[in-house]
């Protein structure tokens, strides 16, 4: 794995995500975590890019977006709908999630690191007969 600049992350996605606030409220290692599973992720995804030579890397400021993403969608509430939760309720308050929450981690990949990369996303359509 390799080893992250946290302190630099913080200020990339600080100064370059609306939604961060989940990726502020982790701890250290948490971050860390996000960071590996991001690159991780995204060498899988570009494999066949970064195999052919069309990209050398995969840019840190694509492993930082990416990683912000990833805390949004495992921070605690949608968690559990990656779990299979349906819906839930706390004191007349209730949460429904959709099914969409189940997906792959390179189906949350934003198309802002698409753009970062340097590789167009790859639409997949349904033709309906």
């Amino acid at each position: 794995m390799a080893e992250w600049n946290i302190e630099e992350a913080d200020v990339y996605i600080g100064k370059n995500t609306l939604d961060n606030e989940d990726w502020f409220d982790a701890d250290d290692d948490r971050k860390t975590a996000l960071l590996n599973v991001s690159s991780r992720t995204l060498d899988t995804t570009f494999k066949r890019h970064l195999d052919s030579g069309r990209i050398d890397v995969i840019p840190a400021e694509a492993v930082y977006v990416f990683a912000a993403t990833l805390a949004y969608v495992y921070n605690d509430t949608n968690k559990l709908a990656q779990q299979g939760w349906a819906s839930m309720a706390i004191r007349g308050m209730s949460v429904t999630f959709k099914d969409w929450t189940q997906r792959g981690l390179s189906a949350f990949i934003p198309d802002e690191v698409y753009d970062i990369i340097g590789i167009p996303k790859q639409r997949m359509y349904e033709v309906i007969l």
